[in-house]
């Protein structure tokens, strides 16, 4: 049997994309929403003049903003290891794991804020909001959620074809089934 592949090729879809597919608004802001606190609070380092200094009262003051300095660099973990010429540092942004000694951490972490460019972010005014900046990069992470968000678009469109073609869900066919429930 020879098939037209241009007339096959003309039956498709140009996307299986919905209006849910892009991005997942309720759990960016949601996200957002866990840390905005904190985030408000280093809002008043936006335009600072002596950053580092206001940045080390900030931390002794409210060391749990620590936790949305990761969020800033689109990492999604609270350690982060970083090191160049004058050596390697393991990062701990849980306030919990970290007790600030007036000089020894805070140099640390003032040096990290500053060799990441978030201290340049903050002291020229780069950003406006904290907030609205995480907001922005929560929204591209959420580029993962929209891979998965793919599959299941193709899961569904699949099963879609099945149940036309008369099969039932649980009898003629199965969806996301284990190896043993095969076996069985």
């Amino acid at each position: 049997m020879n098939r037209n592949f241009n007339n096959w090729l003309s039956t498709f879809r140009d996307s299986i994309a919905n209006y849910k597919y892009y991005v997942d608004f309720e759990k960016v802001h949601c996200n957002v929403d866990s840390i905005k606190v904190e985030l408000n609070i280093l809002n008043t380092l936006i335009g600072s003049k002596n950053i580092k200094n206001d940045f080390k009262a900030l931390v002794e003051k409210y060391p749990e903003i620590l936790k949305c300095i990761p969020l800033l660099l689109a990492v999604r973990t609270n350690e982060i290891y970083c090191q160049d010429i004058n050596g390697g540092y393991l990062y701990k942004f849980n306030s919990k794991d970290v007790s600030f000694s007036i000089n020894e951490e805070y140099d640390k972490y003032a040096y990290f804020m500053e060799h990441t460019g978030l201290f340049d972010l903050l002291e020229n005014h780069i950003i406006n909001s904290l907030v609205d900046y995480a907001t922005g990069v929560e929204t591209g992470l959420d580029s993962n959620g929209r891979k998965n968000r793919g599959g299941h678009l193709m899961e569904d469109l699949v099963e879609s074809f099945i149940k036309k073609a008369g099969f039932q869900k649980g009898k003629t066919y199965f969806k996301e089934i284990k190896i043993k429930e095969i076996e069985d």
